[in-house]
Order: C-alpha cells, then structure tokens, then sequence
C-alpha cells in the first residue's frame, strides 16, 4: 500500500484518506492504481459495507497531477508512446475503468470533501453515491482552461446530478462553485462543519451500514437503471428489484411488533361491582 494513500477499516466501514497535502493531493499514477485495488477489493469483500474517501491538507485533491515529472511516470510504467491517441486511450482506460467499477458496486460509496476539490476529484465525486463537504470546500472543472475537457464523467455523470444548465457553467465556462451553491444544485448532499465533519460522515455511514444490505444494494442498481427511463420502464424496474428480493433468508420486512390491544376497563369490570 502507499503512503499517499491511506486505507483504514473498522466495522464493515472502510476509509481510503488520500495523503499527499503537500502537492494539494494532485493525483499521479501511484494513487490511481491504489484507489483502483481498494475499490475492488471493497466490491468484492463481505464482511465491508461502505466506503469512503476523503483526504488530509487544505485540498480533497486540485485534480489530476500534470505536472512534467508525473506525466513522464504514467508513460513510462505503460510503455506508452507520447501520442494524442495513445495517452487518450490510457487515461481512459485508467479513470474510466475506477469510476464505472465505483458506480456499479452494489454498495454505497462516500465521497468526503474537506477542502477544494478540482478536475479529477469532481468526476470522482460524480460516481460516489453520496457526496460531503466542508464550507471551505469548492468545485471545479478546469480542464477547458488548459486546452483539455473533463472526459471520465465531468460531463455525462455531472449532468446527470445538476443538469445542463450548471453542467455547462462548471464545464464548458470553467467555473467553480462554493459548497453552499454545491448544495442547493445537488453536487453535495449536506455540508457540515470542519471540527465535526468526518464524525458527521461517519454517523451517515453507520446509519447505512444499520440496513439491510441486499434491500440496498438492489437499490442502488435500481435507481441508477430508471435514470433516463420513463415512467412504465422505470415502473418495470422497480418491480423487478422487488421481486428478486422475495424468498432471499434475510429479506423479511422488518415489520414492528404489534401493539397490545387497549384494555377496555368497562367490559373487563366485574358485574357484580357497583
């Protein structure tokens, strides 16, 4: 395991804490194929429910690290010569591949943003399930201001959470967006304070963990089958993940117990009295 990223477990919670503040948690090619490994031992693991990924330092991460040095590694370790096709088909391959896998795991994934996160971590965000943050924390699709665009999910999965409109101004305007606007667009679900954050985090995962695991994991696979379907497909859907349910040990609605009967002290009363 690395250094630069961090992988805790305890409760069938685990944590993946990326760890290199002093380059703002830019992400290099050692990071990726830890986060790569991490995912799908999660997906694969029985005895753990939910994942997060947060980080340490100032920045949940300014992006994918482009920095010469970083670049040199990526395409050294692939053998891959340095062509526009060649570096396009890599990352895809890299990014798009740890994304979908985060995506389809049939288990909720949290993404835990203690400061600014940028580029890559944004098309991160958009494949976790749920999403956090501090108010110190923005976001942003860069990319386009350095001749690129944000190709693993800035764009599709993005739309998908806010719509065209604010898709448009954080990708193709290049703006970033405060955690108050990521809240009230649907980037991030709540933003809770820096000194109670990864606690808050945390008491949200439990809660999910406290659920029946199959009924969760079912669905998620259905919500993220209805997106872009009608109303009758989606309907389908839902009746589908239902029924895959009925029969499973462990499946039984958790009904609560019934409630005694009220006494009715006339009827119980002795005749014989008054």
């Amino acid at each position: 395991m690395s250094d630069q990223v961090q992988v805790t477990e305890r409760e069938g919670l685990m944590v993946v804490t990326l760890n290199r503040p002093k380059k703002l948690n830019a992400v290099n090619r050692e990071m990726t194929e830890v986060l790569r490994d991490v995912v799908w031992s999660f997906g694969d693991r029985q005895d753990l429910r939910v994942l997060i990924i947060t980080a340490v330092g100032r920045y949940f991460t300014a992006g994918l690290d482009i920095s010469p040095a970083a670049i040199e590694d990526r395409l050294n370790a692939e053998g891959a010569s340095n062509t526009r096709i060649d570096i396009r088909r890599k990352y895809r391959a890299r990014y798009h591949t740890l994304f979908d896998e985060i995506e389809i795991i049939e288990k909720p994934v949290i993404l835990a943003a203690q400061g600014p996160c940028l580029g890559v971590g944004v098309e991160l965000a958009a494949s976790c399930d749920f999403r956090f943050c501090t108010p110190e924390a923005h976001f942003g699709l860069p990319e386009i201001r350095v001749g690129g665009i944000a190709t693993s999910g800035g764009i599709s999965r993005l739309t998908r959470l806010v719509g065209p409109a604010w898709a448009k101004w954080i990708s193709l305007a290049g703006k970033n967006i405060d955690a108050e606007m990521a809240r009230r667009i649907g980037l991030v679900h709540e933003v809770y304070p820096a000194e109670e954050f990864l606690d808050r985090v945390e008491t949200f995962a439990r809660e999910l963990i406290s659920l029946p695991e199959e009924q969760v994991g079912l669905t998620k696979l259905a919500v993220d089958a209805v997106k872009g379907e009608d109303r009758e497909k989606g309907r389908h859907i839902e009746r589908l993940a239902f029924s895959a349910l009925q029969g499973l040990p462990g499946t039984e609605l958790r009904l609560p117990p019934p409630e005694e009967p009220p006494i009715n002290h006339e009827e119980t009363a002795d005749p014989r009295s008054g």
